[in-house]
């Protein structure tokens, strides 16, 4: 019998995997109103990649996933928070435009990088602007948990994998060791 392994279940769920050149390119924000129906089958392209994949694994941290990861080059990204009860945020055109100084360093795992997990230094507050479908901007401010998987996401954006992000000498783990699936991250109050 072989394994399957967790990245190559991703791929077969339809994201895009290390190593593939979009991972690695900025995508191309929306022109907003303008591409509001581009921009509205983008959201909902990521919506039907998301549910498929919360299908076949759990994500107690919550889940997001960027639409590089789907194979389009272009500034949206979705994140579903840990508590199902709470809405999804849609990203289009995000930015992060502050940070805190206080931060954590927690792991991290990622849908196109799935076989490893990796300990992810990241602000615990960011300000985060991004487009509404009618062109306006709004400014929303993210913590702790919620701010990390918006960074995460914002990131893929830019063309940046969490490894990027990893303090110098600090190596991804295989999946098979890490031993925190299933369990949120941990905060100090």
């Amino acid at each position: 019998m072989t394994t399957v392994r967790p990245s190559e279940q991703m791929r077969d769920l339809g994201i895009v995997q290390h190593g593939a050149p979009i991972l690695a390119e900025a995508a191309r924000p929306f022109g907003l109103p303008a591409e509001r129906e581009s921009a509205e089958r983008t959201v909902e392209t990521l919506f039907t990649s998301m549910a498929r994949v919360a299908g076949v694994h759990p994500f107690a941290k919550g889940m997001g996933i960027a639409a590089p990861q789907i194979g389009i080059g272009r500034a949206a990204a979705v994140v579903q928070p840990a508590d199902p009860d709470t809405a999804p945020i849609v990203l289009l055109n995000p930015r992060i435009t502050a940070c805190s100084e206080e931060a954590d360093e927690q792991y991290e795992g990622c849908l196109s990088f799935f076989d490893f997990r990796g300990k992810v230094p990241r602000p615990l507050k960011i300000t985060v602007v991004t487009t509404e479908l009618d062109g306006t901007e709004t400014t929303e401010v993210y913590e702790r948990g919620l701010a990390r998987l918006v960074a995460h996401e914002i990131d893929h954006l830019n063309g940046l994998l969490y490894t990027t992000r990893m303090r110098p000498g600090i190596a991804p783990i295989p999946v098979e060791e890490y031993r925190q699936t299933g369990r949120t991250w941990v905060y100090d109050q």
